[in-house]
């Protein structure tokens, strides 16, 4: 397998990631975060969550597949990453997904991202050369085989979302699953 399959999205959410050992709580976004709060929810407050929803990253695939969330909710994910390779939870649209794959892509090329690890040293690099990292959006984790991380989101309207694993090659290989809307 290609030590470089990662994507420019998870170069991106991997900078702020770093940042935060163990807890990923960011997606880096050229355009302030393509209209993420509008369109999906929020980070959320940890006073209000409702309940905790365990997820299982596995190579190209997650355990449970479908998760179901009442507009308003406030869920808090608690992700391991149970794979051998690195793995993104990301919270979001399927196109906001599409957009986000090319910022993965630039982790890749700049050798932050490698199929099973994250060069700390390469994405400090790379948020010096290029004068941009992650931004603080809280709809993303990024981990490495083994590690472990807690996102809080509160879910607004009901939009179609999914969660998914961007970097280069793992959703088109099917990382991906549902969030449903209770009616």
């Amino acid at each position: 397998m290609n030590t470089r399959l990662i994507s420019r999205a998870a170069a991106a959410a991997l900078a702020f990631t770093l940042s935060i050992p163990g807890i990923a709580v960011a997606q880096m976004s050229h355009g302030g975060g393509h209209g993420m709060a509008a369109a999906i929810g929020q980070p959320g407050d940890a006073s209000a969550v409702s309940r905790t929803v365990e997820i299982a990253m596995h190579d190209n695939y997650y355990e449970p597949e479908t998760v179901s969330v009442s507009a308003g909710e406030t869920v808090r994910f608690v992700v391991k990453n149970a794979g051998s390779l690195v793995h993104e939870f990301n919270i979001a649209t399927a196109e906001m997904h599409a957009a986000h794959g090319s910022e993965m892509q630039m982790l890749v090329d700049h050798g932050v991202l490698m199929a099973d690890r994250i060069d700390r040293e390469a994405a400090k690099k790379m948020k010096a050369s290029m004068g941009h990292g992650m931004h603080e959006a809280g709809n993303s984790l990024l981990l490495e085989p083994g590690q472990s991380g807690e996102l809080i989101w509160r879910f607004e309207h009901g939009k179609d979302l999914e969660f998914a694993c961007n970097v280069p090659g793992h959703y088109q290989a099917g990382m991906v699953g549902d969030i449903r809307m209770a009616h």
